[in-house]
């Protein structure tokens, strides 16, 4: 009777979920055993006689065949990984246990799929890198750059776009862009602009590869041709929907995004999206608290820290700056007679007005109710004050048209100069407070006379 030791040896190997296979001398398969085809998406027989280095990824094929040398130069490798392309074109990572056969004249390998366990330890890899960088990053910018960065480590990403959308006035803006070929994608009619928007809009990732049957209506062309680039867009879904868009493209016949690919950007994506709203958060809570919410000028906080920096400049440079100190005569029956909208309306066109009356170097601010507060960081001569003062006096005075009532204003100013008022903070505001309460008394005296 024929005992078990006799049987086969290659019946048992095909049992093995590990694949095993066998490469001559000249580096063509010429033994594959049945987990081969789950591995690579080749059957034994179409990889029988196949040069083993065309199934390796590009990137991996100089340190493959440097390793083989060293096998076959008596050196076996028991835990040497490297990239392989399957069948139908998605990359495999592969752990190698592999030696060489003087005897046979073969190099006898064992190969485990791990590209399961790559994944993972890619998006883990992700997850902790654009934490950090979320942390790092001093604002929405510098987070981009380098999200750039990461994900180019991950997959080719030298055209890189970043799409947020703005649902309040159906607005999408690139605040982060990267492309020779498209350096303005809000111009209408870009390939960028319009896959971001497909992504958007539907909420789901998009991957254009060339030759592509199932490409969204209106693409095609992009991936008509085997040298066409790759499209890879993915949005950004937040827990209030999708924000953004973020896009890929690899260059004219460069490497092809897979299926893995579009997998690892949605979960990078997600992270992405996290931290966007969480700098988006924070951004908006440091404006409320440095800006009026009403005038959107900066508020009393703000102006003491810009009125500490010109100080300090002005100090070390023997400079002169000013404080002008501005409140509306009479803002009260405003409100009384017309009604708080309208107070608020008034408001908001002091404050435009305000603006246009001084450099963009200087500082608007709103410190409370009808008081204003102007900052002339740097001036020549005290006559610069005056001049912005009664500059002024003459815009505001100009009559204004508000929800169907037309309102004229008049204004008190009190002016402070460094260093003839004060060198310090307090004793400049508490000047120009005086001299403002000062024109506001004799402007009453005036008109009770």
């Amino acid at each position: 009777m024929e005992s078990r030791n006799s049987a086969p040896l290659a019946s048992y190997i095909d049992l093995l979920l590990d694949a095993v296979c066998a490469v001559d001398k000249q580096g063509r398969f010429v033994f594959i055993s049945a987990a081969c085809e789950q591995v690579f998406g080749y059957t034994p027989d179409e990889l029988i006689g196949k040069a083993m280095i065309d199934l390796v990824h590009p990137a991996d094929r100089q340190r493959t065949l440097d390793a083989a040398r060293e096998i076959m130069g008596g050196e076996p490798k028991l835990n040497f990984e490297n990239r392989y392309l399957r069948k139908d074109g998605r990359v495999v990572h592969i752990l190698w246990s592999a030696r060489w056969s003087e005897v046979d004249q073969l190099r006898i390998a064992v190969a485990r799929d791990i590209t399961g366990r790559k994944q993972a330890e890619s998006r883990q890899a992700a997850l902790y890198a654009i934490s950090e960088a979320a942390h790092a990053a001093e604002d929405l910018l510098a987070l981009f750059k380098r999200i750039h960065l990461l994900i180019g480590e991950w997959l080719p990403a030298m055209n890189f776009s970043v799409a947020l959308y703005d649902e309040h006035c159906s607005q999408l803006n690139f605040p982060y862009h990267v492309d020779e070929l498209e350096p303005q994608p809000e111009q209408p009619g870009t390939v960028t602009g319009r896959l971001c928007a497909e992504v958007i809009r539907s909420g789901q990732p998009i991957l254009l590869t060339p030759d592509q049957g199932n490409a969204p209506a209106g693409f095609e062309a992009l991936v008509a041709g085997q040298e066409s680039p790759c499209w890879l867009g993915v949005p950004l879904n937040s827990q209030n929907g999708t924000i953004g868009a973020l896009i890929v493209k690899s260059v004219a016949g460069g490497e092809r995004y897979t299926e893995q690919d579009k997998e690892l950007l949605q979960f990078v994506c997600a992270q992405v999206a996290t931290a966007i709203e969480r700098k988006q958060l924070h951004a908006r809570l440091e404006r409320m608290a440095q800006y009026d919410a009403l005038t959107q000028l900066p508020n009393r906080a703000l102006l003491r820290d810009r009125l500490k920096s010109s100080l300090t400049l002005a100090q070390m440079d023997g400079g002169r700056m000013a404080l002008l100190y501005v409140d509306l005569d009479r803002f009260k029956e405003v409100n009384d007679n017309h009604g708080h909208s309208v107070g608020d309306m008034l408001l908001q066109a002091v404050a435009s007005r305000l603006k246009g009356c001084v450099r963009e170097t200087d500082t608007v601010a709103r410190i409370g109710g009808d008081e204003f507060v102007v900052l002339l960081h740097s001036i020549h001569a005290a006559e610069d004050a005056e001049k912005v003062a009664k500059k002024i006096r003459q815009v505001l005075a100009q009559p204004l048209r508000l929800d169907g009532h037309s309102l004229t204003i008049r204004t008190s100013i009190g002016v402070a100069l460094y260093p003839e008022h004060g060198t310090e903070e307090k004793q400049l505001f508490r000047h120009a407070d005086e001299a403002m309460y000062t024109a506001k008394r004799q402007y009453h005296l005036r008109l009770d006379a």
